[in-house]
């Protein structure tokens, strides 16, 4: 969750080596965190935009 609070994918990605220089590496980390907070940002983007949609027409 590090990071997509803030707005910006660079945040994103200087919290996160922030994190490995004070706790270490986590490869697995790296690969899953951002493939699994674009799926859930895409997901309720989707849901928002059709819900604004949805109450405009």
């Amino acid at each position: 969750h590090c990071g997509f609070g803030l707005g910006a994918t660079p945040n994103a990605v200087a919290n996160m080596e922030a994190l490995v220089e004070r706790f270490g590496p986590a490869p697995r980390a790296f690969l899953v965190l951002p493939m699994v907070g674009a799926f859930f940002i895409d997901f309720t983007n989707a849901l928002i935009i059709t819900g604004f949609i949805n109450l405009v027409t």
